[in-house]
């Protein structure tokens, strides 16, 4: 299995601002370069910290959609 076939999923519900951006940032550092990482969480500022994030880290954030209790993220490490 390649790297970007099922992304892992990494469950971040139930922490609030700003720990999902610090751990979303530490999980993409272990990771090797083009990744792919599916990130969720329930916070409410995710939706405007995560895509932040990535343009600030140059990672590529490929999909954003609303779960049933808050976000799906998809990102590529860049």
């Amino acid at each position: 299995m390649s790297r970007t076939d099922h992304p892992a999923i990494y469950d971040l519900r139930g922490l609030k601002c700003p720990l999902p951006v610090l751990r979303t940032r530490k999980k993409l550092a272990a990771l090797p370069s083009q990744t792919e990482l599916w990130v969720e969480t329930t916070d409410p500022l995710a939706v405007i910290d995560i895509p932040h994030m990535c343009r600030e880290d140059g990672h590529t954030l490929l999909t954003s959609e609303t779960s049933g209790d808050g976000h799906r993220f998809l990102i590529r490490k860049g």
